[in-house]
């Protein structure tokens, strides 16, 4: 799931968060891998950050049909410069489905990557 955004890092990470938050999903954790890996190992990549995405309810309806769900808690939202653009990518939900082999998750996903595809179609006018 991705999208390939016009303007700068900065304007597309605020819409990104912007688009999360109308679908009903908070950041719980973020991660500069620009500054990270800079810090860690003396390395110079583009600009790259992991957004840990959660919908409450969502994550208690998840974590109520498989326990062990919490281990692909939060979703990941990358935003990344690229060639042409800003690249904003959304893990499929539905390998939390695939993962947990519980039919009750097969459901939940499907609710997740509704949510996370609305946020994403509503940043297609910036691409």
């Amino acid at each position: 799931m991705s999208l390939t955004l016009a303007g700068t890092f900065d304007d597309a990470v605020a819409s990104v968060r912007e688009a999360l938050a109308r679908q009903g999903f908070g950041i719980v954790s973020e991660i500069d891998m620009q500054q990270t890996l800079r810090n860690k190992l003396g390395v110079e990549i583009g600009r790259n950050l992991i957004l840990g995405a959660c919908n409450p309810s969502l994550a208690h309806l998840a974590l109520e049909a498989e326990p062990s769900i919490g281990l692909l808690l939060p979703c990941n939202v990358v935003v990344r410069s690229a060639e042409g653009g800003i690249v904003v990518e959304m893990i499929d939900p539905r390998i939390m489905a695939e993962l947990a082999e519980n039919p009750e998750m097969t459901r939940v996903a499907g609710d997740v990557r509704e949510k996370l595809s609305a946020a994403l179609e509503s940043l297609r006018s910036k691409a």
